[in-house]
């Protein structure tokens, strides 16, 4: 159990990157000189100011920036992903998964829906079509009251994406926040959200790291109403769990250890290692 600060609290958010493309590709260095995480984080922070206070974590870095101390800590978690899925250690994903069961909020980003963190949260492929021939994307806002779309023209127009189509192989969302459609005639479910636990969690498309995406001014504002969405709104974080509650005391939930107590296991299973051994010590040899 975790205890964060009271409503109207400074947000704790961690941006995480994986910070390949930048290493590697000259061409996403000159995009994104300090890296797409440092941009993401430059727009959450010009946006929000002194709302939130924001800090990077990467791939590289030890336990990939994703300490337990530092996510317990955390109100919101954005994940952007692509190239190393799999050097993502499975004991973080799960780290990570526990505490969006627990409340923090998860922001994922374009290619991060096949990261193992959302595939694990969907428990679906998380697979779509895709081509990156330049395309313009309009990003059609079809919940226009949400609080992530507030400040938002409609459409968004990127002149230069990579396109993402349907079939999205994702559960059905609890909310649909915004649709793109592409050069080719593509649709495309872009802005989603999901709630897991006691987290909110949103998918957004937009921001291949072959384009300028994350310098959009339109899009730092989805990415900054998400945040300050996807943070609990509860002092407390726990993640759900299973107890018994009496008829008498259905105030007060109990403990529960399984339809076997671990105590009734272990003690049947002695007794009967015990029996064992005394037949085996007082049987004869057979004649």
């Amino acid at each position: 159990m975790y205890t964060t600060k009271a409503a109207g609290r400074t947000l704790n958010v961690v941006v995480w990157g994986e910070n390949r493309h930048e290493q590697i590709e000259p061409h996403v260095a000159a995009l994104y000189p300090d890296g797409m995480h440092n941009t993401i984080k430059n727009g959450i922070d010009a946006l929000l100011g002194d709302r939130v206070s924001v800090t990077t974590a990467l791939l590289d870095d030890p336990e990939h920036g994703l300490s337990e101390e530092v996510l317990a800590t955390t109100d919101v978690l954005t994940w952007w992903g692509h190239a190393a899925h799999d050097e993502v250690s499975d004991e973080v994903v799960l780290r990570v998964q526990r505490h969006v069961l627990s409340g923090m909020g998860l922001i994922v980003l374009h290619s991060g829906h096949w990261s193992k963190i959302f595939t694990t949260l969907m428990g679906t492929t998380c697979t779509l079509r895709w081509r990156s021939e330049h395309d313009r994307e309009l990003v059609w806002t079809v919940n226009p009251s949400h609080p992530i779309a507030q400040g938002v023209p409609h459409p968004i127009e990127i002149p230069e994406q990579e396109m993402y189509g349907e079939q999205f192989d994702v559960p059905t969302p609890d909310e649909l926040i915004f649709i793109s459609s592409f050069s080719g005639g593509e649709v495309f479910r872009s802005g989603m959200t999901f709630t897991r636990g006691n987290g909110k969690i949103f998918y957004f498309s937009p921001g291949d790291q072959d384009f300028p995406v994350y310098h959009h001014p339109d899009i730092r504002r989805v990415i900054a109403n998400s945040v300050e969405w996807a943070a609990s709104a509860t002092t407390r974080r726990e993640i759900p769990v299973l107890l018994r509650y009496d008829t008498d005391d259905f105030f007060t939930g109990h403990g529960y250890d399984g339809p076997i107590s671990a105590e009734a296991v272990g003690a049947a299973l002695d007794a009967k290692s015990d029996a064992a051994a005394e037949a085996a010590t007082t049987s004869g040899p057979t004649a």
